[in-house]
């Protein structure tokens, strides 16, 4: 069973998730508020599987309260999809920095947003190749200015190139046939990146591959 928190100021839009997800047999919304504030403490007292969380809420926005459920050591299992009503690129950018898994439109299909849940829980992140590449690219240009260079000392040449592909937004499957290797042996591979460079998810593995420079603006594609 998938435990969701839906945090969104807009009763409405909970209304109408609360009725979609509990509907589904491997879901069930555990809590819900309208304040990012409120976001945080609840997903203290519930431990959630994923969050949809909006990214404009009063009492706190979604980002800052992104930032501290991420930030949360007992936390390390739940996964956030952020709720946006555009695609604005310093949002979704910053959203990802934060420790967000992926960021959905809220007028997406109902089947769309049932499967970015399965999707995120399952350890995947949720941004499409077109999306990567515009918003990994703002946050190589932001990188370059707030932090060195993170090492990669710890992982083979194998993973880097791993690693690179992640960073361009491919997913296992795509990676596999790149490779030449089977969907399993990449995602053995992603595991085994993550647990070395202690990365929760695989959002942050893109980020990561942009800011230690193995795929750069313009390379992805």
């Amino acid at each position: 069973m998938i435990r969701i928190l839906l945090a969104d100021d807009q009763n409405l839009i909970r209304a109408g998730f609360r009725a979609l997800l509990n509907a589904e047999p491997d879901m069930a919304m555990v809590a819900e508020c309208g304040t990012g504030r409120d976001a945080v403490r609840l997903a203290a007292r519930e431990h959630p599987d994923v969050v949809l969380m909006d990214i404009r809420m009063p009492g706190g926005d979604g980002l800052e309260a992104t930032r501290q459920i991420m930030a949360a050591e007992d936390l390390a299992g739940t996964r956030i999809i952020i709720l946006t009503t555009f695609e604005l690129d310093e949002y979704i950018a910053e959203a990802v920095r934060a420790g967000a898994a992926g960021f959905l439109v809220k007028d997406t299909e109902p089947e769309e947003l049932l499967r970015a849940v399965r999707v995120v829980h399952d350890g995947d992140a949720l941004l499409s190749p077109s999306v990567t590449r515009r918003i990994m690219a703002l946050l190589a240009v932001q990188s370059r200015a707030s932090r060195p260079p993170a090492s990669l000392d710890q992982i083979t040449e194998r993973e880097r190139e791993v690693l690179r592909l992640v960073g361009e937004g491919l997913n296992n499957a795509e990676i596999a046939e790149r490779l030449f290797i089977t969907p399993l042996t990449a995602k053995t591979h992603v595991s085994r990146i993550m647990t070395k460079l202690l990365i929760r998810d695989r959002a942050q593995l893109v980020v990561l591959a942009y800011e230690s420079g193995l795929v750069r603006p313009g390379w992805a594609g």
